[in-house]
């Protein structure tokens, strides 16, 4: 932490194990798959010790025929599948929904998703879930959301996608989203738009809040590509200063900015030099934070 609107934590620097992946697939028979998925990330708040402990990330049965799916367990939610895929850098950085909490990248219930049309030019991806995450569901409400894409060409597609969460014990929330994504050998380019409204309850009031991001990365050589991102979020990011690896200030605008290059001493490992920084705005008080400022060495392999 090069700089830091956070006095205590300016300074910290070490290495992370942001996020190890053990993965299960089966094919039992031409209609039905199986997938479990292991995950374990080191301690991201500056001060715990605890140890690696895997938790569940995917654990699900798949039925599919040639243009559909159906699955039934802890499977990708659709808030930020595409727009991840077309980010491409989830080993750098979460896509800009998941960074702010928008929703989780998992969810346990029933999805439906597959093409349509007969070029299927058109993708679907229901989910009806706890809404809660991979964790327990805790109450009777249910987590109902829809992504819509469709390919205008090859390489050009949009996405629009929507979603109800409601709760028992906690506010109802709805987000809204709009993405479009350019993808080919040489570049790809993303831009966002998404808004989440959460009802006011118990004497606090309704909270209405907008991310806009645009991202790409691009081929510079055979083993060299860069990438680049911005996020700005028009309003304060409730809960920002626990938020894992780059904990945020909350009550002020931010504008997040990452850029990098990425290097493939092979084909299976990527070595990644980034740096994140982030610019806040000014608070009721006319006070902007400090700008944070994190240097980072990425390394990334698969096996």
């Amino acid at each position: 932490m090069a700089q830091h609107h956070n006095e205590d934590i300016e300074g910290e620097n070490g290495f992370w194990f942001r996020r190890i992946y053990m993965t299960y697939s089966r094919d039992l028979n031409e209609a039905f798959s199986t997938r479990i998925r292991l995950e374990m990330n080191s301690a991201g708040d500056f001060q715990s010790g605890t140890e690696m402990i895997p938790n569940v990330k995917d654990a699900y049965l798949k039925w599919e025929n040639e243009n559909h799916q159906i699955l039934a367990g802890i499977s990708g939610s659709p808030l930020f599948g595409l727009s991840e895929d077309v980010w491409g850098y989830r080993s750098v950085e979460k896509s800009p929904q998941d960074l702010y909490d928008f929703g989780s990248s998992r969810d346990f219930g029933l999805a439906f998703k597959g093409q349509l049309g007969q070029a299927g030019n058109l993708t679907y991806h229901l989910f009806v879930g706890n809404g809660n995450g991979n964790k327990p569901d805790v109450d009777k409400g249910k987590k109902v959301s829809l992504a819509l894409g469709y390919y205008l060409t090859e390489h050009f597609v949009i996405e629009g996608y929507g979603d109800v969460n409601s709760k028992t014990n906690d506010p109802n929330s709805y987000t809204a989203q709009l993405f479009s994504g350019y993808q080919s050998e040489k570049i790809n380019i993303g831009a966002l738009y998404s808004n989440q409204y959460e009802e006011g309850q118990l004497g606090l009031a309704a909270r209405s809040l907008d991310l806009v991001s645009v991202f790409a990365n691009f081929k510079i050589s055979d083993k060299t590509k860069g990438f680049l991102r911005a996020d700005h979020l028009f309003g304060g990011y409730m809960g920002g200063s626990e938020n894992s690896y780059i904990p945020f200030s909350e009550d002020v605008e931010s504008t997040f900015m990452v850029a990098g290059a990425d290097f493939f001493l092979s084909d299976q490992v990527h070595l990644m030099p980034n740096i994140e920084t982030i610019v806040y705005g000014e608070n009721n008080q006319g006070i902007s934070p400090d700008t944070d400022i994190i240097p980072r060495l990425t390394l990334f392999w698969n096996f």
